[in-house]
């Protein structure tokens, strides 16, 4: 047996043993990453470890460690109010200003938009009896509407790879095309979802009983978490500094103003959603060395027609981002894809398109960064349940997501060649 076919056996196995025996999916991630590894692919530690994800482990201690200060002394519930504030106190209208203000972030640069929002959306959700699942899913697809701007960090990335190898990039194309295609589904959540109740954690019904009465004045002990907060958003947009970094230094700097918060913060940060991304990202990096996904790209680019080819990898693209890096699988699934791009068998500006939506649309699953942004700020006694309902979303995302973006964008680009 090949090791690429082992590799997606193991893959296989992580799921079902993990839904069934209730079992931290990260930490099968860590066994599977050094059986594989070290029996298989015959790696020493330090190799079949090195795909561990240093930078997104310290992003989520480091910023559910910050946002513990602001939901513990109630920084985010002063936030929400003054957004409340800003639409006139009409709450329906705040779930799309929450889907605006990340499109917004993520177009001008901010790759953890979702991070920044998430929290105070979520918090407001929870304060106003509004569907958090909904909420929430409306921020993730307000990031990925605007992820491909021409100066975001997914459409710089791409068009320069393209102009690099030869290919006429189509920034515009590029951009509109995830931007409708995300408003369309935002659309869709909203109308199915709003009225429904959704769930909802212990500690609700108090959080709503004092939603009428709640202030938008800051007490002096928010106001350096306030200033953290703006500092964070600051260095991160403007800056471009490394927010795990960042927000680690920033709540080390609250903590020893306050160490008793610094104590209650640090219960916040969501120790099964670090292992559980990091675990199951290492054992990608290791399905990767065994070359997995070259394998299956190259039986796909195999294909003579350029229709179900096209489709294939856009499929491919969209289950294996539910797992990894949506950007990484983009840049590998372009590299993969150079050769059939220049035969012109296919529109170049089509194809990225479709194949932007396509790796993207699942990135609510909990094992991509922005679905592991906006679970970590789940309230703990709902996570569980949030969990699986991510998990259920994005399946139909793998499901449906890749296919329309292939009917959409694909599809008439390459009939009128």
């Amino acid at each position: 047996m090949s090791a690429e076919l082992i590799c997606v056996i193991v893959l296989g196995l992580m799921f079902v043993i993990g839904t069934w025996r209730d079992i931290n999916m990260g930490l099968l991630g860590f066994v599977a990453a050094a059986g594989v590894g070290g029996l298989v692919l015959h790696q020493a530690p330090e190799e079949f470890l090195a795909g561990f994800p240093v930078d997104l482990f310290l992003t989520l201690v480091g910023l559910t460690f910050l946002f513990g200060f602001a939901q513990n002394n109630g920084v985010i519930e002063v936030i929400v109010n003054w957004c409340v504030k800003l639409v006139g106190g009409r709450t329906a209208l705040m779930p799309w200003i929450f889907f605006a203000l990340t499109a917004i972030l993520i177009s001008l640069g901010a790759l953890f938009a979702v991070a920044i929002i998430a929290p105070l959306a979520l918090s407001f959700a929870r304060r106003h009896r509004i569907n958090q699942f909904m909420v929430g899913l409306l921020v993730v697809h307000g990031a990925l509407a605007g992820a491909f701007s021409p100066i975001s960090v997914y459409g710089i990335f791409i068009n320069d790879y393209l102009a690099t190898n030869g290919l006429t990039p189509t920034p515009l194309s590029l951009f509109l095309a995830p931007l409708i295609f995300n408003v369309v589904f935002a659309l869709v959540v909203y109308f199915v979802l709003h009225r429904r109740p959704g769930l909802r954690a212990e500690a609700d019904e108090a959080l709503s009983a004092e939603a009428e009465t709640s202030t938008t004045r800051l007490t002096r002990s928010q106001v350096p978490t306030l200033i953290g907060l703006i500092a964070m958003a600051l260095s991160v947009l403007i800056f471009s500094w490394d927010v795990g970094i960042v927000t680690i230094t920033i709540a080390i700097v609250l903590t020893f103003i306050n160490p008793a918060a610094g104590k209650a913060a640090m219960t916040k940060v969501s120790w099964s959603v670090v292992i559980l991304i990091t675990g199951v990202l290492t054992y990608i990096a290791v399905l990767q060395a065994a070359g997995t996904v070259e394998w299956v790209s190259a039986g796909i680019s195999a294909i003579g027609i350029p229709l179900l080819a096209a489709l294939l990898l856009f499929s491919m693209s969209g289950l294996i981002s539910a797992l990894a890096s949506s950007l990484a699988i983009i840049g590998v699934v372009i590299a993969l894809a150079v050769p059939f791009l220049e035969s012109g068998d296919v529109h170049v500006g089509g194809f990225v398109a479709a194949l932007a939506i396509a790796a993207t649309i699942v990135d609510i699953s909990p094992f991509s960064t922005n679905g592991a942004m906006l679970l970590a700020n789940v309230h703990s006694t709902i996570r569980d349940r949030y969990y699986k309902q991510m998990i259920g979303y994005a399946g139909l995302m793998c499901l449906i997501g890749p296919g329309l973006a292939w009917v959409v964008a694909a599809v008439p680009t390459i009939l009128t060649r």
